[in-house]
């Protein structure tokens, strides 16, 4: 969330933020409560230290033997206002937070203009398109080889689910091994396995609740939440924590399985598995220090970049606009593959950098040097990569004219030297 002194005293800076997103929300009703909690606040301690010395005086009194029943009524009619206030204040904190709460990340400068995704720029582009005679969709090719079942899966879940079958199950547990071992082994990321169900304070602190609600499941009895992304679990490891900043950046992955409600999403890609309620991943996330952490963001974007590269697709990497930027983030770069298929880009990857808008609802902070009074950090994430698009992307472009998927050099070992995905003999046919 913003700092609200930052609100308080750079409101038209703020209103201005808000506004290259499209939002024309006055600030004034959060300003008006802030002063009337902070009006509450000092009429509170000021009557607190009237109470405290009407109490000594009474005291004094009844050592001099003197009348002590006016201040005694005038102590418990302080009390009373007292606790009036602070049931005002606790009502008017709560709308307060429920305000600040509700208002997005301000965008970064270098943020460009723009109110939808066909204003987003294109920031570079790699590689070329294979050339594909007819191109067939992955959900086609998928059931054709046997390596995707998505009738079975619906017969036992409903739809947006699937199987993955015998090379299918294989290749999508090499692409997370070859994910995992390149950000371990050549990007520095420490491992993580975290928790797939976390409370709702975890949640927040990430910023899906309240907002994202609809977006989650919830798992009962106990209240937890399943996690729509291992960001979730991996920001808020140092939930509640001050860092050396010394030790900063931290740089984390993890794979987790991922999911989410797509509430909203009815009637689009309603076929195949680019929205699935229950998809893999493997997610970068990164705690820096305020002024690197754009240069922080550059070197995730450039990581989930080099798996695509390694894999030899096609792909493009935009800068979302101010109208298209998430409501949690900054600045963000969304990496988009090409789909033969579809003759066109999808996302794969969305990198952002959230400045201190996690860390704050989280209170992750550092120390910047012994002594110092502790600050928010910078926290960001990114896919390295959705492993379903990943795979969607390799069996459209990797399809030959055979009707057999060709496996991508840097993936056969993973797959036990394979060199082909063919149709399966035998298996869930």
């Amino acid at each position: 969330m913003l700092d609200l002194a930052y609100i308080r005293d750079h409101a038209d800076e703020v209103t201005a933020g808000l506004r290259r997103r499209g939002i024309e929300e006055p600030l004034e009703p959060l300003l008006e409560l802030d002063a009337g909690r902070r009006s509450r606040l000092t009429e509170i301690e000021a009557l607190q230290r009237q109470r405290n010395d009407g109490s000594k005086k009474i005291g004094q009194l009844m050592r001099e033997g003197g009348d002590v029943e006016a201040q005694k009524a005038e102590i418990k009619q302080i009390g009373r206002r007292v606790d009036a206030l602070r049931a005002e204040l606790e009502s008017v904190d709560s709308e307060l937070q429920k305000r600040l709460h509700e208002l997005p990340n301000l965008p970064h400068s270098s943020v460009p203009p723009g109110r939808s995704e066909a204003d987003n720029p294109v920031v570079r582009t790699w590689g070329l398109p294979p050339e594909l005679a007819e191109p067939q969709p992955h959900w086609e090719i998928g059931v054709r080889l046997g390596v995707l079942d998505f009738e079975r899966a619906a017969k036992i879940s409903g739809a947006r689910f699937v199987f993955g079958i015998g090379d299918g199950a294989l290749l999508e547990r090499a692409l997370i091994q070859f994910m995992l071992d390149l950000h371990t082994r050549e990007h520095g990321y420490t491992e993580l396995v975290p928790p797939l169900m976390v409370q709702a304070q975890t949640m927040f602190g990430t910023g899906q609740l309240p907002k994202f609600e609809e977006d989650l499941f919830r798992a009962e009895p106990g209240g937890f939440y399943l996690i729509p992304t291992a960001e979730v679990p991996v920001t808020n490891l140092h939930a509640d924590e001050i860092l050396d900043g010394e030790r900063l950046p931290l740089a984390y992955c993890a794979y987790t399985p991922c999911f989410r409600s797509e509430a909203g999403s009815y009637g689009k890609d309603v076929r195949g598995l680019i929205r699935l309620h229950q998809f893999n991943k493997v997610e970068l996330v990164r705690f820096s220090r305020p002024e690197e952490s754009y240069d922080q963001l550059e070197l995730l974007t450039s990581h989930a970049e080099e798996v695509l590269k390694r894999l030899e697709l096609h792909f493009r990497t935009v800068a979302l606009c101010e109208g298209d930027l998430g409501y949690l983030a900054a600045k963000t770069y969304d990496l988009e593959v090409w789909l033969p298929a579809q003759q066109r880009f999808r996302e794969i990857s969305s990198c952002s950098n959230y400045e201190a808008y996690q860390a704050r609802r989280a209170k992750i902070r550092y120390r910047r040097a012994a002594g110092e009074k502790p600050a928010p950090l910078h926290t960001l994430n990114g896919s390295g990569l959705a492993v379903g698009r990943t795979l969607v992307a390799i069996l459209e472009n990797y399809q030959q004219p055979d009707g057999s998927v060709a496996v991508p050099d840097a993936l056969r070992r993973y797959m036990h030297g394979k060199e082909r995905i063919e149709p399966a003999a035998g298996g869930a046919s």
